[in-house]
């Protein structure tokens, strides 16, 4: 991503939430009215042609020939996320921290966020681009939401947080869609130890790209293809995990895994038999891991330590 421009990538899930929200309401999984403010203007036609029944069909199958599987793992994600954050704050948890948060719209969309306390963690470009939309959709910002921009590689998470009145003594829900891919493994490193050192019974939402995506094995075909169009882009994946060993790599960072889901999982979840047919992005997951006991009694260790590379890059394909 360019520092002077909002990611493209983030366009690109604004983009498969408007087109879901577009669908008729009995169809749809979600909706989400502030996804198409943040399109540019071809691509807000293109959202707006899909309500006509019979165009709506075929711009769908165009998107998912341009991109094989991305709409449909993006939209069942989305349904995923929504649904595990729900379950987080009905139990009782009101402190929510979305990292990267791109043009996500949960803070405005679910009513039961507005319950809570929500920091919203990017990179200022991607930041300004989305108050200047939501200045002009709202008629004012709401008092629930802290707006944090920050450059990961010149400025401390935990400082940020602390300035805008984030307290890692109370339980968390951190959100951490589209954007572990986009980084170092040191910047994930360095989020996930953050994360352990808050409250006990903090849970981290977050997806992440299968390794074998990212070095060459051939084991996902429609990998290589994708990687260089991202590249192209200027927004590389550059980081992935190997699901079998994913338990181990997060105990070894104090948080433990919860939840795994593979894109045919979540797909299979929302979309019921149909999702059988669908085709590529089976190298994306989501997982939930959580703060255990043990972590509450380290005096928080990750809340004073420093990230890596862009860990708020934004939330993307």
């Amino acid at each position: 991503m360019k520092p002077e421009q909002a990611s493209r990538t983030a366009e690109h899930m604004a983009l498969f939430r408007a087109l879901e929200s577009a669908r008729p309401a009995r169809q749809r999984l979600f909706e989400d009215s502030f996804a198409l403010h943040f399109l540019r203007p071809a691509l807000r036609r293109a959202v707006g042609m899909s309500r006509i029944p019979v165009l709506g069909p075929l711009i769908l199958w165009y998107a998912d020939r341009r991109i094989p599987g991305a709409r449909t793992s993006g939209v069942a994600r989305t349904c995923l996320i929504d649904e595990l954050l729900r379950q987080a704050l009905q139990a009782g948890t009101h402190q929510i921290v979305i990292l990267g948060a791109g043009f996500d719209c949960r803070g405005y969309r679910m009513p039961i966020v507005r319950n809570s306390i929500l920091f919203e963690v990017d990179h200022p470009a991607t930041q300004a681009a989305k108050l200047a939309k939501l200045r002009r959709l709202l008629p004012h910002l709401p008092g629930h939401v802290r707006f944090v921009p920050l450059d990961f590689d010149r400025q401390s998470l935990s400082t940020a947080l602390g300035a805008s009145g984030f307290d890692p003594r109370y339980p968390t829900v951190f959100l951490w869609e589209g954007v572990t891919n986009y980084l170092t493994a040191k910047g994930v490193d360095c989020i996930l130890r953050y994360v352990a050192g808050c409250a006990t019974g903090s849970l981290l939402l977050f997806t992440y790209v299968h390794r074998a995506a990212l070095d060459g094995s051939g084991l996902f075909a429609d990998a290589a293809k994708l990687l260089e169009e991202l590249k192209r882009l200027g927004e590389p994946w550059t980081f992935g995990l190997d699901p079998d060993g994913l338990s181990a790599y997060l105990r070894a960072r104090g948080l433990k895994l919860e939840q795994d889901f593979s894109a045919r999982e979540y797909r299979a979840r929302y979309y019921g038999p149909h999702a059988r047919r669908f085709q590529g992005y089976h190298f994306y997951q989501v997982a939930a891991a959580s703060v255990p006991p043990r972590c509450a009694q380290e005096a928080f260790p990750g809340a004073g330590s420093r990230a890596g590379s862009h860990p708020d890059r934004r939330e993307g394909a």
